[in-house]
């Protein structure tokens, strides 16, 4: 969340700051709502996962690199770019996640999908409520999540080589506590980071785009790693 003010706000009664968090969960569910339409056509579709992992993992790692390249890209220069491009970024995005997650909608049972997406959807929005109402400064919250979350990149990486069930099942359950905790800094960081948006209708626009990102990776990386943790394999 870069290229805008910090500070902190009290919000209860500010309607702009509830309007343009408004705008950051339409993005949001907008953007979720495309992962899903594209993943469930990916999953039924057998070409398009042939295409994925059929013969080779290289197109699946291409995409994989390329959402990682439009997040940091997105992040960094959103100042300079339109709301459109900012816009069309954020939906490409969405949509080659769909893509990497539907052979997940493969491996686990339908039923396993959807019970983890409806405990990612509670989960969030306890987590963001709290990020929301609480009065506390959950600023200090953001440098301890960072080293957990390099940590559990690093191990990530790590089993890869190892191949560990049971190393996958602690790293599952580290995701869960440090997305569970990032959706709550999150929510907090783009409250307190609204009130130095400009009013103009671009900006908001841009900044909505950005801090639905934000929220977005949390519910994804959460629904993931819960899904391993619970899932049922067909």
């Amino acid at each position: 969340m870069q290229d805008y003010e910090y500070k902190k706000v009290s919000a209860a009664g500010d309607i702009a700051l509830q309007g343009l968090m408004t705008k950051v969960y339409m993005w949001m569910g907008l953007g979720l709502l495309t992962t899903a339409a594209v993943s469930y056509y990916a999953a039924s579709s057998g070409q398009v996962i042939y295409f994925l992992i059929g013969r080779s993992i290289t197109p699946f790692l291409i995409l994989a690199v390329a959402e990682l390249g439009i997040v940091f890209f997105l992040s960094s220069r959103i100042a300079k770019m339109s709301q459109a491009t900012a816009s069309a970024l954020f939906f490409v995005y969405s949509a080659l996640n769909g893509l990497t997650i539907a052979p997940l909608l493969l491996v686990y049972t339908g039923s396993s999908v959807a019970s983890a997406f409806f405990s990612t959807a509670g989960m969030f929005g306890a987590m963001s409520v709290y990020g929301t109402v609480t009065k506390r400064d959950l600023s200090g919250w953001g440098s301890f999540l960072m080293m957990g979350l390099i940590g559990l990149v690093i191990a990530s990486v790590a089993n890869i080589f190892f191949a560990s069930e049971r190393t996958s099942l602690v790293i599952a359950i580290m995701g869960v506590f440090i997305f569970t905790g990032l959706t709550a800094y999150d929510t907090f960081k783009i409250r307190a980071m609204a009130s130095g948006v400009p009013g103009d209708d671009e900006s908001a626009g841009k900044f909505a785009v950005l801090g639905a990102l934000t929220l977005y990776l949390d519910f994804i990386n959460m629904f993931i790693f819960l899904l391993r943790i619970f899932g049922k394999r067909r």
